[in-house]
Formats: C-alpha cells, structure tokens, sequence
C-alpha cells in the first residue's frame, strides 16, 4: 500500500486509489477504485489531458495531475507553487494546451508545462480584463478562444492578443456556471436564471417559463442562498436547514451533445434536454438519482452522466443506471466529472474521486 501527500491532502492507495470488491450489476460497469482525499476536501473540477494522458483534478486545498496508465500521482500544485488560490472550482485546457484553473476569489491561473513542476504560471485578475475573481467555467471556441465563466459575466480570452471580452448583459444572468460549444460553434451558458446561447452575432436566453426544468411535484421551498444579494454569503449549498431547495432557474451545468441536443443541469428540476425547438426534463421518476444536477459528460459510446445530489446516473437513452454511496462512492454529491481515454468516468465528491469502468 502506498500513500501520497497532496499538499495537505492524504491519499492511500493500491497505487492511487482504494480498489473496490463490489459485485459489478448486470450491465458489467461499476465503481472499480476510489481516491481519497480528506475528509472535508472537495473535488469540484476535473479534466482529462489526452496529450499527457493525465487527469487533472481540481480541490478545494489545491490541484494534482495523475497519471492515467499507471494511477501514480505526478504533481500537486498549491499556491506555493504559482496557484492563485487552492480552492478550485473549473478546469480548462486551452487549444495550445495551457492548464487554467479558475479558483474561489483568487482569478484564474494558467499553468504551461514544461518538466516536473518547472512549468510557468499565470495569473489573470479583473485588472488584467477578467470579469471577476470568482471562475467557474472554461470551453474552447472553433476560432481557438477560450471562453471563461464568472460571476460578474462572461469573457472570451484571446491567446494570441492576451486580450478578454467581457459580457454581462447579454446574458440572462450575470453568475456564470457552465459552458460548451456546439458542433456549430455556437457558445452555451449556464447561469444562476437560466440558459444563453449567442452565435457570433445574437443572443437568445431560455429560463423556467420557456420549459427549463421540471415543475416542482414535491413543493420544495426556493433557496434564499441565491441571487446578487447573498455574494458575500453564497456557498452553492442545495439545502436550507438540511431539506431540499428548488430554484429550476439556476443551472449548475451544461453540454452539448454530438447528436445536436444541449443538456442542462438545474437545482431541484433535475436536467434539461432542448432540441432546438422545446425542452424535455427528465427528473428522479424517470430514473435520475437526484434532481440537482451538478455535473455532466458524454462517454464515446454515446451515453450521458450526471453527477447529482445523490450520485451518478448514467442514461442511453433508454435505460437508467445510478451509482450512489451503497455501490461504493464516498459521497451522494457528485459535483464534477470527466471521461478518460479508455472509456473510464471519473467522479469528483467530498473526500475524493470515484473511478467507474467495465468490472
């Protein structure tokens, strides 16, 4: 057994994780290995590197780059080590391959590798031209762009200029969570009040009254931790007095699909499906595991995976199919995911990752 420092964080594993001995279901995936990483330490953000073939995983004490052949940590980075702030919220990888690491009110920090730990760091605050110090979000454009979500609006970053654009009207809701692009290269946001989507040219916005999210069957309560006044107070906790919120509005995630479709994942209305004319919400009576949808990826087989409140569930579909602590996560939030090279989903929670493949 072997164990590894990541910063102030602990793992101990066959290698890097602790393998499971769970009979697999039916269908032959299951959660094989789990990776600890304390017990009060969230994984927020993670991203597959296919040129290095690493996983890079985003916490709330720092960020480690581990290898995916071998399971072997390679680096831990800290604000010792050039990061603005340890607690990282989104991941990104440029189109020339820079890491950017968007953290809790420290900007965003970019990271170029070069050997070991002797990459060059970077890092971009609102007086470089960043809306905000709070980043959420990356996605690269077809034009080589790389688009940065905030909560003061959106940028568009130039690599080649150093320069941002900033957006902040344009969109339905200034606090920025998730963004993708379409095979059209259309830019998708999710927001705190609903989805965006702009062209290149024109800006349309969906919210709960054009059919974003599910009703609310179970009379939920709203959440007073939302919205401009809570800034200084708003910790992206679900609950209010430990029960279940409902806010359809607020849309933790988005994806674009290779088949046309764009997902998104809300708090209380499960996930969104839109096809370009209508949206069609699927929620925990159609087999999600929960209806605050955190997370989402799409595995080369064609199949969606949504990281909620109470575990992962992956859909075909057709059939539903959840992972959720009893098979062996170390947490019912799942509040990020990534797809590895050989098909394997990663699972980000509290107290570490989940790594969920064909037993």
């Amino acid at each position: 057994m072997k164990w590894f420092f990541l910063g102030c964080l602990l793992l101990v594993s066959p290698a890097f994780g602790q393998s499971l001995s769970a009979a697999p279901p039916s269908d032959g995936d299951g959660i094989l290995e789990t990776f600890n990483v304390g017990e009060n330490v969230y994984v927020r953000a993670l991203a597959v590197e296919k040129a290095s073939n690493s996983l890079w995983v985003g916490t709330s004490s720092g960020v480690n780059e581990v290898d995916l052949a071998t399971g072997k940590l390679r680096n831990t980075f800290t604000r010792k080590d050039g990061l603005a702030n340890e607690y990282v919220f989104g991941i990104g990888i440029d189109a020339e391959g820079h890491k950017w690491f968007g953290t809790n009110a420290g900007g965003a920090s970019r990271y170029q590798s070069e050997s070991g730990k002797s990459g060059k760091w970077k890092t971009y605050f609102p007086m470089h031209g960043l809306a905000d110090y709070w980043i959420y979000a990356f996605a690269n454009d077809k034009q080589g762009k790389l688009w940065i979500g905030t909560w003061a609006g959106a940028n568009q970053f130039d690599p080649k200029t150093g320069k941002f654009k900033t957006y902040v009207k344009e969109l339905v809701n200034e606090w920025v969570y998730g963004i993708d692009v379409d095979a059209k290269g259309n830019v998708w946001f999710g927001t705190e009040g609903g989805v965006s989507v702009f062209d290149g040219k024109r800006w349309r916005s969906w919210t709960h009254k054009d059919g974003l999210g599910a009703p609310n069957v179970e009379n939920l309560p709203a959440s007073a931790n939302t919205g401009l006044g809570t800034r200084s107070r708003h910790d992206l906790s679900t609950l209010t007095q430990g029960s279940s919120t409902y806010n359809p509005n607020y849309v933790f995630s988005i994806l674009a699909s290779m088949d046309g479709f764009i997902w998104a994942g809300t708090w209380g209305g499960g996930v969104a499906r839109f096809d370009g004319r209508k949206w069609v919400n699927f929620t925990s009576r159609d087999g999600l595991a929960g209806n605050v949808v955190y997370s989402m990826v799409r595995d080369d087989k064609g199949r969606m995976w949504f990281g909620t409140d109470r575990g992962v569930t992956r859909f075909d579909g057709k059939d539903w199919r959840s992972f959720t602590p009893h098979d062996g996560l170390l947490d019912a939030n799942v509040y990020s995911l990534a797809v590895a090279p050989n098909g394997d989903v990663w699972a980000g929670t509290r107290r570490g990752v989940a790594r969920i493949g064909r037993k």
